[in-house]
């Protein structure tokens, strides 16, 4: 057992001993001496802590020192009726603060119960009740604003970890300390109650058991009462305004010292003032002229001192800002910190920061949250922190999405508006302003809030600001994902796979393929829009494939072909059948003798009219498809499958490329056209 756990153990357990067994005066001395050492010590901690929670454990300690202080009240009673002597530091209290006047002694005494149960007691419970509600009022806020910081990039996820448990740890801290000043309210009250009873048993025992006169019974027992209540009630009241210290405590950087003494004596008109009246009260009223007019000059010249130094710090103040931009502009690091560039970001007028701005009830901030979400789910993958940033050099409903510094896209929304889309069946049109929706390019109309509940009856799509914002980002993100996934974030899903699969990753890394070599086959897979979640399948394929081949291509088929599932349910509806384009053998012929061997891997070399005609057959079934509403889906076989998708890939995005080894057995297939030339 640790030594403080003894001391803590042995310090409750005294204090229920001592509510049964009676002690004798002198340790009675010591505990009582004990008990105000605490409670100074409880008081300097608070008033000298930074910050609340510095003293976290308060509550706890409040509860401990009442029960032992009453303890010993209770101990302190037993000597007072039994013997008539409570010890030297109970008489020394009651004679000394009552100066030997017993009435001088319970006026004073019943002032300082007033003072700690109406003023003290009462304002702290009422702060401490204040501040717990508005601590936990203000935890969703400050949830968001640590969410936001994250999302930005602001702050760390380590740094965003702490400040979440901040945040909890001052919940329960302030809900501690509301329920912890009852403890210190019903200490006043068991005081105060305390001391009626030994001053009523105190003369019952004198006069009756003891013979003595009501006189000596008053004097003798009133003296003990009253410094019995004494020695509890001022560490109670030490204790009492700790607690006020505590839960009033607003500075969170700074002594309170440091706080005090610089909002009281930092304004040098309001010292002016001060001595001034002071001055003038000492000359024109009958108060003492010498005491006030000392303070006035005091006051007359703090104001003058402080005013001096005042302006020195000023001037202080801007030639060090004037130094410091100098050589912040003289700094290498300052270029070097120019050369970071953002992975995403989204830049926007001024006339979109409402949406972005949580106090203007904005929730863009959010959905840039569910976006990295949706796509770790989708495509199993992380997505770089989203940087967002206002531009006041693009219009006011203008945005600019950024991949690595560069824009990709844009995108100009209406503020108060609403984006209705025509989902092709609705005959009926709406009146607005025609616009093009930016994630797919498609027609829409631009209408007003008055507008939107007509327009979804009549079965129009409608969207709003922030939603089309997001879906537009969530496309462009996704289709440069391959693009976003570093070494790093490789290395990382390769940690997080080796947590329960270290034998597969110690067979696979380094020994048949560097981490370089993977990201190219998930960056492959990626590429194409297929899920990466699968991390073990694709490993497992790659470590079974790795030792024949290290072509990245090549593993990233044999990876697709084990993935047949995922794919089947991605392209293919189950119980539904499937309209698809057929290659021609001859084509695939054509395209696989067309294929060079290089120690760089292999690529394509079709002379320019047969490839302009494979994709002139090519375009003439896609759109077939498209009439028909269907994914535009061309079947090969597989070892074409790379190199068809690699030769389409510029002429059609959304092309979707599968081999015949990628698709599940129950899987219905119908083949409305073949490109042949």
């Amino acid at each position: 057992m640790k030594k403080a756990d003894l001391v803590l153990g042995i310090y409750l357990l005294a204090a229920i001993i001592f509510f049964i067994v009676p002690i004798p005066s002198i340790l009675l001395d010591a505990l009582l001496a004990l008990n105000i050492g605490i409670a100074l010590s409880i008081l300097f901690n608070a008033l000298f802590s930074r910050e609340a929670l510095s003293m976290s454990s308060f509550p706890t300690l409040l509860l401990f020192t009442t029960i032992f202080r009453i303890s010993l009240n209770v101990s302190s009673t037993k000597l007072i009726l039994s013997k008539g002597d409570a010890g030297n530091v109970v008489n020394t209290f009651g004679n000394f603060v009552g100066g030997g006047n017993l009435v001088i002694g319970m006026i004073v005494f019943a002032i300082l119960i007033l003072v700690q149960f109406m003023v003290i007691n009462k304002g702290s419970e009422r702060v401490a009740e204040v501040s717990a509600r508005f601590t936990l009022d203000a935890m969703p806020g400050k949830q968001m604003a640590i969410d936001a910081d994250l999302n930005t990039g602001a702050i760390t996820d380590e740094e965003a970890k702490a400040k979440r448990q901040k945040i909890q740890d001052e919940a329960s801290f302030f809900g501690a300390m509301d329920g912890a000043t009852k403890y210190v309210k019903g200490d006043a009250v068991a005081g105060l109650i305390i001391t009626f009873v030994n001053f009523i048993g105190g003369l019952i025992t004198g006069m009756i058991m003891q013979g003595m006169s009501v006189n000596d019974a008053v004097s003798k027992y009133t003296i003990l009462t009253i410094g019995d209540g004494l020695c509890s009630q001022i560490p109670s009241l030490l204790i009492s305004l700790s607690t006020g210290i505590l839960v009033t405590k607003v500075s969170k950087e700074a002594d309170i010292a440091d706080v005090l003494i610089e909002q009281l004596f930092s304004i040098p008109k309001v010292l002016y003032i001060v001595g001034g009246s002071m001055c003038f009260l000492a000359v024109v009223t009958p108060l003492s002229t010498p005491i006030f007019l000392a303070y006035g000059a005091a006051f007359l010249a703090a104001g003058y001192s402080i005013q001096g130094k005042v302006g020195q710090k000023e001037i202080e103040e801007e030639v060090n800002a004037d130094e410091e931009e100098a050589e912040e502009i003289r700094r290498p690091e300052n270029v070097v910190s120019l050369l970071q560039v953002d992975p995403i970001e989204l830049e926007f007028g001024y006339g979109i920061i409402p949406l972005a701005d949580v106090n203007q009830g904005g929730d863009l901030l959010d959905r840039v949250v569910m976006i990295r979400r949706q796509i770790a789910l989708e495509l199993g993958c992380v997505v770089p922190m989203i940087r967002l940033r206002d531009n006041i050099q693009l219009n006011p409903n203008q945005y600019v999405i950024k991949i690595k510094g560069v824009p990709v896209s844009e995108g100009e929304i209406l503020f108060d508006h609403y984006m209705a889309m025509n989902p092709g069946y609705v005959e009926e049109e709406i009146t607005g302003i025609p616009t093009f929706e930016p994630s797919f390019h498609l027609p829409a109309i631009w209408i007003t809030e008055s507008q939107r509940e007509r327009a979804e009856s009549m079965g129009y799509t409608v969207v709003d600001p922030p939603s089309i914002i997001a879906t537009h980002l969530t496309e462009v993100i996704r289709s440069h994902l391959d693009e976003l996934l570093t070494r790093q974030d490789v290395q990382n899903l390769i940690d997080n796979v080796q947590e329960a699969n270290s034998t597969l990753i110690a067979e696979l890394v380094p020994k048949l393929l560097g981490v370089g070599e993977i990201q190219k086959v998930l960056q492959n897979l990626l590429r194409e829009g297929i899920s990466i979640r699968d991390l073990i399948t694709i490993f497992e394929t790659l470590a079974d494939y790795a030792p024949t081949t290290r072509d990245t291509d090549v593993l990233t088929e044999y990876a697709r072909q084990n993935l047949k599932r995922a794919i089947s349910n991605k392209y293919f509806p189950v119980n539904e059948t499937t309209s698809v384009v057929t290659l021609d053998p001859k084509v695939e012929q054509e395209i696989m003798n067309s294929v060079k061997q290089t120690e760089q891997g292999a690529y394509l070399a079709l002379d320019p009219e047969t490839k302009q005609s494979i994709i002139n057959a090519l375009q003439t079934e896609v759109t077939k498809l498209e009439d028909l509403g269907k994914n535009p889906i061309v079947i090969t076989s597989p070892i074409v499958r790379m190199y068809f998708k690699k030769l389409t890939e510029e002429y059609f995005k959304e092309l979707i490329v599968v081999s015949y080894n990628e698709i599940e057995a129950n899987v219905e297939l119908q083949s409305v056209g073949m490109v042949t030339v």
